[in-house]
C-alpha cells in the first residue's frame, strides 16, 4: 500500500482546521487536511454569523467557511473527504488511518470538533429524518407553516430557532433550566417574537407519532405535570459531544472526552496538537477556534524546526 508522508496532517475541516491549514500552507509545509463531511464543519451549517470580526452586517456560515477553504487551498493544502478512523502516535512519522488507507505525518493537528448531543428519549431515533432534526439550516424549509418544538435555550438553540421563524408557524421552546442561557441579544429577539411559546423548567420525555412526528410530551420539572404539545418537527440543541472516540487510549482526554492541551495547543503526545471545539475549554466559538488553529499551526511549525535542528546537530 502506497503511503504518502506529509509534514502536517490536520484532522477536521472546520474553522480551527482550516485556519491551521492556512498557516502551515503559508509556511510551505506539505499539509493534508482530512474532513469526514464537507469543509466548514458545524460552522458551515450556521445560518448567520454576526460576531465574526470584519463582517459588519454578518455573514452566512456557509460563505465564511467557503472563503476559509479557498484560502487554505490557495496555500497548497490538500483537502480530502475522508474520516479519520484510527491513529498510531507511537511511530515516527505518526500514522492516521482512514477507510483502509494510511497517511503519514511528522505532526498531527486534531480539529475534529463536536456533534450535537441526543435527548435519548423514546421516539428520537425512530423519527430522526422524519421530523427530528439537529440542523435548522438543513431542514428548516421542510417545516413551512408547521408547528415545531425546539429543545434547548442556549445560544445555539435560540439562534437557530430565530432562523426557523422565517418558515414555521410557531415554535414551542423547551428548556431544562428555569431560564434561557442564550446571549442577551438573542433572548431579546426571541422574547419579542410572537411565534415563540416558552416551556422553561421543562424536559422532553417522549417524541410521539406513527409514520412521522405528531407531538412531543414534556414534563414540568417542579410539579411533575406532563403536557402533550402538537408538533410536526423537533429540533434538538442540548449540547455537544467531542469527536474523539477514535483517539481514546492514544492521547489524554478529560472525563467528557475533550482533548487536554496546554497553552501551545500541545496534547499529551509530543508533535500532536489539537484546536477548536474538540479541546477542553470554556468558550466554543468560531473566533476561538480560529485562534486555536493559529496557535496549533505555529506550534507545529516550531516542532518541525526542532526536529530539523536535532537532525542537523553533531552525531
Amino acid at each position: 500500500m502506497e503511503q504518502v508522508e506529509y509534514d502536517v496532517i490536520i484532522l477536521g475541516g472546520g474553522p480551527a482546521g482550516l485556519t491551521a491549514g492556512i498557516y502551515t500552507g503559508r509556511a510551505q509545509l506539505k499539509t493534508l487536511l482530512l474532513e469526514r463531511l464537507m469543509p466548514g464543519g458545524q460552522a458551515a451549517l450556521t445560518e448567520w454569523v454576526e460576531n465574526f470580526p470584519g463582517f459588519e452586517q454578518g455573514v452566512s456560515g456557509a460563505e465564511l467557511m467557503q472563503k476559509m477553504e479557498a484560502q487554505a487551498k490557495r496555500f497548497g493544502v490538500e483537502i480530502l473527504s475522508e474520516p479519520a478512523t484510527g491513529v498510531d502516535f507511537t511511530h515516527s512519522p505518526k500514522r492516521v488511518f482512514s477507510n483502509g488507507k494510511i497517511f503519514l505525518g511528522k505532526t498531527v493537528i486534531i480539529a475534529t470538533g463536536t456533534d450535537p448531543k441526543r435527548l435519548n428519549v423514546p421516539g428520537e431515533n425512530e423519527f430522526k429524518g422524519r421530523g427530528v432534526s439537529y440542523c435548522a439550516t438543513c431542514d428548516g424549509p421542510f417545516f413551512k407553516d408547521k408547528e415545531v418544538v425546539v429543545v434547548g435555550g442556549g445560544s445555539s438553540g435560540v439562534q437557530e430557532s430565530l432562523y426557523l421563524t422565517r418558515f414555521v408557524r410557531s415554535i414551542h421552546l423547551v428548556e431544562w433550566l428555569d431560564h434561557l442561557t442564550a446571549e442577551k441579544i438573542l433572548q431579546a429577539r426571541a422574547l419579542e417574537n410572537p411565534k415563540f411559546t416558552f416551556y422553561l423548567g421543562h424536559e422532553v420525555i417522549s417524541i410521539n407519532g406513527t409514520q412521522k412526528v405528531e407531538s412531543v410530551t414534556v414534563r414540568d420539572r417542579k410539579t411533575g405535570e406532563t403536557k402533550r404539545i402538537p408538533a410536526e418537527g423537533v429540533f434538538v440543541w442540548v449540547g455537544l459531544l467531542p469527536n474523539t472516540d477514535f483517539l481514546k487510549g492514544h492521547i489524554e482526554l478529560d472525563e467528557y472526552g475533550y482533548i487536554l492541551v496546554d497553552p501551545q495547543m500541545q496534547t499529551s503526545v509530543p508533535g500532536v496538537f489539537a484546536a477548536g471545539d474538540v479541546c477542553a475549554k470554556t468558550v466554543r466559538q468560531i473566533t476561538t477556534a480560529v485562534g486555536d488553529g493559529t496557535i496549533a499551526a505555529q506550534s507545529a511549525v516550531h516542532y518541525l524546526e526542532s526536529l530539523e535542528n536535532k537532525g542537523s546537530g553533531p552525531s
